[in-house]
């Protein structure tokens, strides 16, 4: 078993060098922190909403837009990934560019910290649970990082217009 495992990952790794045990085990802290809120929520006899609004889907993506960028870019949650990355520069307004460093585990997590895309299902699940165990204070949270999110592209807007009106 052990070597077939290994075939595959030699298989699919070609000439890089990619950290699918690491792999593994994220996917494995995913699938145990979703199974502990699934029985959390069965002990406290908690259930889904029955029905989800299109203003819950809407907070919910972008509450989940908003903290994913903010955790995989921003210049002042660097701190969380500097044990994973390498500063590299700047990327965009208030965004900065990070390399992953390491190896193994460390690597993997440098790649899910630095990914907004890859940070989102995480976000989401947790903003999910929230309406499970907490609805109101999860729905401010949404309104909150809503209201931040339409704030960033109204200053990238406006932004823009000002350089447009310089040129």
């Amino acid at each position: 078993m052990t070597e077939t495992l290994k075939d595959i990952q030699h298989a699919y790794e070609g000439e890089e060098e990619r950290p699918l045990e690491s792999y593994t085990r994220v996917l494995a802290a995913y699938g145990g922190a979703v199974s502990v809120l699934l029985a959390a929520a069965r002990l406290c006899r908690r259930h889904a909403p029955e029905k989800i609004s299109v203003m819950d889907i809407a907070l919910m993506g972008l509450f989940t837009h908003r903290l994913s960028r903010t955790l995989a870019k921003d210049t002042v949650t660097s701190p969380i990934r500097a044990p994973f990355t390498r500063y590299e520069g700047v990327s965009g307004p208030s965004e900065l560019k990070e390399g992953v460093r390491g190896s193994g585990l460390r690597h993997a997590l440098g790649e899910l910290l630095t990914c907004p895309f890859c940070l989102s299902q995480w976000v989401a699940t947790g903003y999910a649970a929230g309406l499970v165990f907490a609805p109101r204070v999860t729905r401010m949270a949404g309104a909150t990082m809503a209201a931040v999110a339409a704030s960033d592209w109204l200053q990238l807007a406006y932004s823009r217009f000002m350089k447009a009106a310089n040129e």
